[in-house]
């Protein structure tokens, strides 16, 4: 964090967008591989929790 200590609140947000948007596609991936329902139901709440409006469509 103390990277952020001179940024703009802009910029934070747009970094904010950027690692959001590499946490979904990890996420997605991973569930496109995942085995049983129990570890997709783990993955769905989780992407939830990082992005609540984002589907795994």
């Amino acid at each position: 964090m103390a990277d952020q200590m001179g940024r703009i609140e802009r910029s934070r947000e747009i970094a904010r967008r950027r690692s959001r948007k590499v946490k979904v596609k990890k996420l997605r991936a991973r569930f496109a591989v995942a085995k049983n329902d129990a570890d997709k139901a783990a993955l769905v709440e989780k992407l939830q929790r990082v992005s609540p409006f984002a589907t795994f469509e």
